[in-house]
């Protein structure tokens, strides 16, 4: 039998705890997963590694910001 590791969530280590954060995991799959931190049992979106390189190159460079 597999063995079954269960994800360890984690938020940006700049959060500023005021609940307003995502959160991210990386899953057995070589998956990221991505959630609410106000949410945690909601829907979570899964990203394949390149992707989730992607976004956080966008989210550096301002491309997110209103």
């Amino acid at each position: 039998m597999s063995e079954q590791r269960i994800p360890i969530w984690r938020k940006a280590r700049l959060s500023d705890g005021q609940a307003m954060c995502v959160e991210f995991a990386m899953f057995k799959d070589d998956t990221i997963g991505i959630r609410d931190s106000k949410n945690p049992t909601g829907s979570k979106l899964q990203l394949t590694r390149p992707a989730w390189t992607a976004f956080l190159t966008d989210a550096k460079a301002g491309r997110f910001d209103l």
